[in-house]
This record gives C-alpha cells, structure tokens and sequence, in this order.
C-alpha cells in the first residue's frame, strides 16, 4: 500500500479513497465493485475528476473489467 501514499499529485481525499477501497474490496470480496465506489466518493467528498478516475480506473484495476 505503499506505492498509493508516494504517488506524486494525488490528493490526500483521493490517497485515502485509494486505501479505503483495497481494504473494502478485500475484507468484502461479495460487494459490488462499483457500489464501493459510489460510497468511496461520498465518504471521501472527492472532485468530479477524482470519481472518474475511480470509476474508470479502480472499477478495471480490481475486477478486469470496467462496471
């Protein structure tokens, strides 16, 4: 988990949801990936920009494919 907190131009919402995501996704393997994400930008009051990257992104990284 690292490798999140060193990337240079995140911002400190979007590390967080980042986080966040990869512990849910593991500790709730039964969940939707895109529900998670959809609480993720609440809970962590992300930018429009920020949700697009999590939708496009985070969706493709964690399930192979986008929702």
């Amino acid at each position: 988990m690292g490798e999140v907190q060193s990337v240079q131009g995140l911002s400190a919402n979007l590390k967080k949801a980042v986080l966040w995501l990869g512990e849910t996704v593991r500790e709730h393997p039964e969940r939707q990936r895109a529900d998670i994400v959809r609480e993720a930008q609440l809970r962590f009051d992300l930018t429009p920009r920020e949700c697009e990257f999590l939708n496009s992104d985070f969706n493709e990284i964690t399930s192979g494919k986008p929702c």
